[in-house]
């Protein structure tokens, strides 16, 4: 079988809370989502670490496309600087479809963009397209939660 290359889909939103704040949702309060999105996300446990640090690992429980799914996720990489968190799937059901599968949130004042970074299975593998309007949906309802409070 032919080795297949990484390949990437970006998903951007505009954003009107301070950038800095956006950013330390997402490294410190992430959980919230569940509360934010609950028609998304469903659950989420911490496995291992520490929220908001490098090693911390998460199983998340949320829906895509109708369809209930899992991930436990790491995260592998925390910018300060640039304000960019990378999260990698260490399991779950989007490994049935990729071999490996990376999403790195960058923010910047007026704008979040996150990068998923993945490796397909096979040629046939479609590209996790599902996951824009997703990526979307959540900035757009994390932004609204951080205006209000």
């Amino acid at each position: 079988m032919a080795n297949l290359i990484a390949d990437s889909i970006v998903a951007s939103c505009p954003i009107k809370s301070p950038a800095d704040k956006f950013f330390k949702f997402f490294r410190y309060s992430m959980n919230e989502i569940v509360k934010i999105f609950p028609a998304a996300f469903t659950g989420v446990q911490l496995l291992e670490g520490e929220e908001g640090t490098v090693g911390c690992i998460k199983r998340w429980n949320y829906i895509v496309g109708g369809i209930p799914l899992t991930a436990t996720v790491k995260i592998e990489a925390i910018d300060e600087a640039a304000k960019s968190i990378t999260f990698a799937v260490l399991e779950g059901d989007l490994l049935l479809l990729y071999k490996s599968f990376q999403a790195t949130l960058t923010v910047s004042e007026g704008l979040a963009k996150w990068t998923f970074v993945f490796e397909k299975a096979t040629l046939l593998t479609p590209p996790p397209e599902l996951y824009i309007p997703l990526a979307v949906t959540l900035c757009t309802l994390v932004d609204a939660f951080l205006l209000l409070n």
